[in-house]
């Protein structure tokens, strides 16, 4: 049977999340699919925000750190990410960027294994993964070790292999990692783990379970805004132990005692550095307030159905396909490779349709269950199949490089 746009809407007034959508704030005339790289606006951080600056900041000024709860935030917005992850009270802690959190958990990682020299990588994972683990290799000259998707990690362990630095879900392809074999596989080895959780957290169920860090960024599935900050995870077993090389006061286990030398706080919060970003604190707390309401289960449910419906429409376009056809496979998102993708991206957001582009060929669309329906999956691949069957793409305007693609 043919799947027709009425169908869709059926779809779309059966779904029991629905609801959500009326929590964004989404421009008419847009299919947003670009919820993996950049997630839209809850209405309800409009007011948060505005309250934080007008009320806490401009009125109350310093003393809100005290009286509106600054100084705990990052713990308390832990916390609240730690239900969507499967991670105990008073594990995660929220702060700096991605980057900044994987140095942390790194080096801490690296401290606990002495002795051992090597680090494993994904050689094809995402970019500033790699880079943390290279600056860091480079200080404590230490070896990187790759991994390639198509391998092993079992082929990559050895009695030297310190930790291992993996993706839950692949930024290109979307394909997903079975946490909880590699985890059992790098500790047969003698290894810690780190998990990725950038492209999972939000959008599919998570267990952190044997795992012993994890990091991840709070503007893609958690809708936390540009530059929100990110979460790290460390299993209460390294919790006393675990010390990152990048130290900072509000890690001290007492700050305002502003002594000379460092000693760590007890729990995660010895993992705190600078000055957490209030403002963003405050946007990421309201987005948080919706995942009160929502069942992650259902959430992959719908996922799965739209990522299902998307490839069965493309499917006559013979795109090649990179992300895992089988669900299990797969995180909430759906990748082509394509020679031409480029501008056959910057043509669908000429049109309405906004995806993204990873070099060097992949067509890259993210489902946010919370707020895309069925109708705009419909939409979204009628658009790229006229796109591609009439040629539009080919347009000059649509081969010049923007800065972020």
């Amino acid at each position: 049977m043919s799947i027709t746009r009425a169908g869709c809407a059926a779809l779309d007034s059966a779904d029991p999340l629905r609801g959500f959508r009326a929590e964004f704030v989404l421009p008419e005339n847009v299919v947003y699919m670009l919820g993996n790289s950049l997630g839209a606006l809850p209405r309800r951080t409009i007011e948060a925000v505005s309250h934080t600056v007008t009320a806490e900041w401009g009125r109350d000024l310093g003393q809100s750190w005290n009286t509106a709860g600054w100084w705990d935030l990052p713990e308390v917005i832990g916390d609240r990410i730690g239900n969507l992850i499967g991670a105990g009270p008073g594990t995660v802690l929220t702060g700096e960027s991605t980057s900044v959190s994987i140095f942390k958990v790194m080096s801490a990682a690296v401290r606990l294994r002495p002795g051992r020299r090597t680090v494993v990588v994904e050689s094809e994972g995402f970019p500033t993964d790699r880079y943390a683990v290279q600056g860091l290799a480079a200080g404590f000259d230490l070896n990187v070790r790759d991994f390639g998707p198509e391998g092993s990690l079992a082929d990559s362990l050895d009695d030297d292999v310190a930790v291992v630095l993996l993706s839950h879900v692949d930024y290109r392809t979307g394909a997903l990692r079975d946490m909880a074999a590699d985890t059992a596989a790098a500790h047969a080895a003698g290894a810690l783990v780190i998990w990725d959780l950038c492209h999972s957290a939000g959008a599919l169920p998570v267990e952190v379970g044997a795992a012993d860090f994890a990091v991840g960024c709070t503007y893609k599935y958690l809708n936390g805004g540009p530059g929100a900050p990110s979460y790290l995870y460390c299993a209460p077993a390294h919790l006393a132990e675990a010390e990152p090389v990048l130290c900072g006061w509000h890690g001290h286990a007492a700050p305002f005692a502003f002594e000379a030398d460092y000693r760590p706080a007890t729990g995660v919060r010895r993992f705190g550095a600078g000055t957490p970003p209030i403002l963003s604190m405050s946007a990421l707390g309201a987005s948080l307030e919706l995942w009160d309401k929502v069942d992650i289960r259902s959430v992959r449910a719908k996922s799965v159905a739209l990522t299902e419906l998307f490839i069965a429409l493309t499917e006559p376009l013979g795109l090649d396909l990179a992300t895992p056809r089988d669900p299990a496979g797969r995180g909430s998102q759906i990748s082509f490779r394509h020679e031409h993708g480029y501008p056959i991206m910057r043509a669908l957001l000429d049109h309405g349709v906004h995806g993204d582009f990873r070099a060097p060929d992949i067509m890259r669309f993210g489902f946010t269950p919370l707020f895309l329906r069925y109708v705009d999956v419909y939409d979204a691949a009628d658009t790229l199949a006229e796109i591609i069957g009439k040629g539009i793409w080919q347009d000059e305007r649509y081969q010049r490089r923007v800065t972020v693609t």
